[in-house]
């Protein structure tokens, strides 16, 4: 691939077209990430091999980040969830990702257009917790200019058909 092309696609090779094999394959492993290579081929009509090699080629081509399981927060012991927006210095999008990811509790960080810079979800013990996060550890960052903490009461996880 000409250096030009990978520099225009964050350094990573352009991921390969996907077919209806591909995104069935994507969508039940969202659904369960710990599906076995042969259910997989048996439910989109493909060989175990072909199954496992089209598995691999989605991970190589970034296309599957990773697998993980979903948490039940509260069960878990993270009893506060909060969207926390953040309004950024100007072009220090990578020095505050870099910090917010050291926080405890970070589980999602998305840089967006609008009102706000950055969208960051939490998860703390408790409510205390979430106020020691947001106004000692987030509102120390120099970068950060503000931030509004919007509590979460409920959630629902729609990445899957299997839901609790």
């Amino acid at each position: 691939m000409p250096d030009e092309q990978m520099a225009n696609s964050g350094g990573q090779r352009p991921a390969r077209p996907l077919d209806t094999i591909d995104r069935a394959i994507l969508s039940m492993l969202q659904a369960d990430g710990r599906a076995s290579i042969r259910s997989v081929a048996e439910r989109v009509h493909v060989s175990r091999a072909n199954a496992y090699a089209r598995i691999n080629r989605l991970i190589d081509d970034g296309v599957i980040r990773g697998f993980s399981a979903r948490i039940d927060q509260e069960r878990a012991g993270q009893g506060a969830s909060a969207y926390v927006t953040l309004k950024i210095v100007q072009n220090s999008w990578r020095t505050v990702r870099a910090q917010l990811t050291e926080l405890p509790g970070a589980a999602h960080i998305a840089l967006v257009s609008g009102d706000f810079d950055v969208l960051l979800l939490v998860h703390t013990k408790d409510n205390q917790e979430l106020r020691e996060l947001v106004l000692t550890r987030i509102q120390s960052i120099p970068e950060v200019l503000s931030t509004r903490t919007l509590l979460v009461f409920e959630e629902t996880d729609l990445g899957s058909e299997q839901q609790s």
